[in-house]
């Protein structure tokens, strides 16, 4: 190598370092300050006044929760919410810092998905909180790693990389609160089932210590196909959930179409009446609570409280299981003996 080499290193190398220097002078000069600074500045100090919140979609999806004394409920099903779902979307609003400031461009806003939410190609979700002083709002868009995500305050152009991660769903079926009814197996003396085909049938025990709940008058010639087959008719109450609601039509909407129907009875006189229909690939149920005896009298009225004027949508499986047919207990019936097998096809 030669000097002149050696000459050009070194002052190649003094110039990075040169601008090395003045970068890092430049970033001190200029630190960003918004780093650690609340994306909502007024809205924890406003919390436990918020009285409404609003999440709405390009696509046209949107949801209204809504704060009444003791809960919150979905305004487009007027059915409870999930209160402990909105209250963490709530808290995880007020908590949202800045990690480090983004764009002001407009014209950039889609490449972190917080661009208005006024068209269908818009990738944000757009989350307003109503609070007597204040309507707050924020554009939350892309995700960045688990933590974090790309936001904006709707009353400023400025965006920010913030954390933590703010997920809302627009679908109001999101946000309902699911849970319909718990009656675990060990609960139940006795159902009867009413399946849309086949015959009826009824599944019952003696007392709680019969681990196996038994069929009585089966066809002639049939059988259970195991001791426990009839055990998870006695089961399908446990944990329940709905996901979605909508108000019971009046009699006179209702189709002409027989319910199906399953009656749970519980050793301690409860009892839940439960009414299927499917419409297409969608499955509604109703319920009906009573109850026999003073143990259960205010379960039974604080059920019916629940869900009195409602229909419920389940998932496939669960309802199929509500309504199963006595065929799906039985063991398969054996091919008499001597019949003959059938002919191979001929050419």
């Amino acid at each position: 190598m030669t000097g002149r080499h050696v000459s050009a290193l070194l002052v190649t190398a003094l110039l990075v370092a040169a601008l090395g220097t003045w970068l890092s002078s430049r970033k001190m000069a200029n630190p960003d300050t918004s780093a650690g600074q609340p994306v909502l500045k007024s809205l924890k100090a406003q919390l436990n006044e918020a009285t409404e919140v609003r999440v709405a979609k390009g696509d046209g999806s949107h949801v209204t929760l809504r704060k009444r004394p003791t809960d919150w409920v979905v305004v487009e099903r007027e059915f409870p919410a999930d209160s402990g779902k909105v209250r963490k979307l709530l808290l995880d609003l007020s908590a949202l810092e800045t990690v480090e400031g983004k764009t002001s461009d407009p014209t950039k806003y889609a490449q972190l998905g917080v661009e208005d939410v006024t068209t269908p190609t818009a990738a944000g979700t757009r989350i307003e909180i109503v609070t007597p002083e204040k309507v707050h709002g924020v554009i939350v868009g892309k995700t960045s790693g688990m933590k974090s995500g790309y936001v904006r305050d709707t009353h400023s152009k400025q965006s920010v990389l913030a954390t933590p991660q703010v997920l809302a769903d627009a679908d109001p079926r999101r946000w309902l609160d699911s849970t319909l009814v718990d009656i675990p197996e060990a609960r139940v003396k006795e159902v009867e089932v009413l399946p849309a085909s086949g015959p009826a049938y009824r599944v019952t025990r003696e007392n709680k210590e019969q681990t196996d709940f038994t069929v009585p008058m089966l066809p002639k010639g049939r059988e259970l196909a195991s001791p426990g087959a009839a055990n998870p008719v006695a089961g399908d109450l446990a944990m329940l959930t709905l996901t979605d609601v909508r108000h019971a039509p009046a009699p006179s909407e209702t189709a002409p179409v027989k319910p199906e129907r399953a009656i749970f009875r519980t050793f301690d006189g409860l009892e839940i009446q439960v009414e299927g229909m499917r419409e297409g690939d969608r499955h509604f149920i109703s319920l009906m609570p009573a109850s026999s005896a003073k143990e259960t009298t205010a379960e039974s009225q604080s059920l019916d409280a629940r869900v009195k004027g409602w229909q419920f949508e389940i998932p496939s499986y669960k309802y199929d299981g509500l309504f199963r047919p006595l065929e799906e207990l039985l063991k398969k019936p054996e091919e008499k003996a001597g019949a003959k097998a059938p002919k191979p096809p001929t050419n």
